[in-house]
């Protein structure tokens, strides 16, 4: 019997009443189990999430006009795992058709745009994953914690990203949004570990420490961003991220569930197989 679903992942979408404080890090929601069934719930679903995603990649490759695309955004503190979960959720698809962008702080070229200039270029294209590690909400998050743009610009940012990306749902993308929420106490943890292993100082930015000071800040911040941008075309799920392997289960999960929602098939081919197989037993 299986100890997770896609409908037990879909139930931390968040509502219109969300409270970030109300969602504990350090839960697994929908999950009873030892480390074990963790890990063997989390590699349930493996073959049926290659397939559906090379059926994805294929349709691309035989009609790019028609064939879809799926977007996921990842947001989260820093050390909140963004990077693990794609290392170890889209470890097991074929990388040709998972498109990632990590966006960091914008060049002079971009800040010379609209905010979402840059987020335009970096949409996946038909028949692909594409991956965002931080996103287009890092314009409205960072930029209401330090008072980078005005009130008013803010709250014309919340609408223009959710016009955005109902755009995108438009055009045939589904998008799955994704905060991983962690506790002060399990990034302090992780920065720790950065700074002992000399195979992780790479990973190590002063100015993370920095903005520990600004924590509450950013709970309020992303409160406000999940429930102003929250849609039925691009909903946000808050998943608490303090146990990494399930919060990597459950957007596994989530991935899954937006493949199985567009309904794929394998692409005819635009030859005579029957020929073709007499050729080639003729060659």
């Amino acid at each position: 019997m299986a100890n997770f679903s896609t409908n037990d992942a879909a139930e931390l979408r968040i509502g219109a009443d969300f409270r970030i404080a109300d969602v504990d890090p350090g839960s697994t929601p929908n999950f009873k189990g030892d480390k074990n069934k963790l890990e063997k719930e989390f590699s349930e679903i493996d073959d049926e999430l290659s397939e559906l995603q090379e059926m994805l990649y294929a349709n691309g490759r035989a009609s790019a006009e028609t064939a879809g695309a799926v977007l996921l955004v990842l947001q989260g503190m820093d050390t909140a795992g963004k990077g693990g979960v794609v290392r170890h959720v889209l470890g097991i698809v074929d990388p040709q058709g998972v498109d990632l962008a990590a966006f960091g702080k914008p060049t002079e070229e971009e800040l010379a745009h609209d905010f979402l200039w840059r987020i335009r270029k970096k949409l996946p294209r038909p028949g692909r994953i594409g991956v965002f590690d931080r996103s287009h909400y890092e314009d409205v998050l960072i930029h209401r914690v330090h008072g980078l743009s005005s009130a008013e610009e803010i709250e014309r940012r919340y609408g223009a990203i959710v016009e955005f990306e109902r755009e995108l749902a438009e055009s045939g993308v589904r998008i799955i949004k994704v905060m991983l929420h962690i506790s002060p106490e399990f990034q302090r943890e992780n920065l720790e570990e950065r700074l002992e292993r000399a195979d992780k100082h790479w990973k190590y930015n002063p100015g993370d420490v920095t903005e520990r000071g600004y924590w509450e800040e950013y709970q309020e911040a992303y409160e406000i961003a999940l429930r102003r941008t929250s849609t039925d075309f691009a909903p946000w799920y808050c998943v608490p991220g303090d146990n990494k392997p399930y919060a990597r289960m459950v957007v596994k999960y989530l991935l899954l569930d937006a493949l199985r929602s567009m309904d794929l098939e394998w692409p005819e081919p635009d030859f005579d197989v029957e020929e073709e197989k007499r050729r080639l037993a003729e060659s």
